[in-house]
């Protein structure tokens, strides 16, 4: 089963995202704050992560750096979820290292397609 790791302070966000995603068929792994999601990341090597980017404790852009220079993790993709569409938002996201971006609120079949694609076989891409 495909894991996903969702790191979000918000509750209610986490909790419905969480909730939607199951229903689709995917495993879902919690994080409250950068430096938890650093840290479940590490240990549970999910297939994916959903990275809020502002975080208590470490935000989105640090924990995404961190990870991403870690040979264990470097490799798992992370889709940059934020509520702050501004400009240079999407490059600031994909220069610290996330693999795509998307905002809130989230639009699950467009959320769902970005999964899709980072999940595929390198191969069939």
């Amino acid at each position: 089963m495909t894991t996903i790791l969702i790191v979000e302070d918000n509750e209610m966000n986490r909790d419905m995202l969480g909730r939607r995603l199951k229903r689709r068929g995917f495993e879902i792994a919690l994080a409250v704050d950068g430096r938890d999601g650093v840290d479940a990341a590490s240990n549970l090597k999910p297939d994916l992560i959903l990275m809020d980017m502002s975080l208590p404790v470490m935000d989105g852009w640090a924990a995404t750096r961190e990870l991403k220079g870690q040979p264990d993790t470097a490799g798992i993709p992370i889709i940059a979820l934020t509520a702050h569409a501004m400009i240079g938002d999407k490059e600031k996201a994909l220069d610290a290292g996330c693999d795509d971006y998307d905002t809130k609120p989230i639009e699950l079949d467009r959320l769902l397609s970005k999964i899709g694609n980072l999940l595929e076989p390198a191969d069939d891409r």
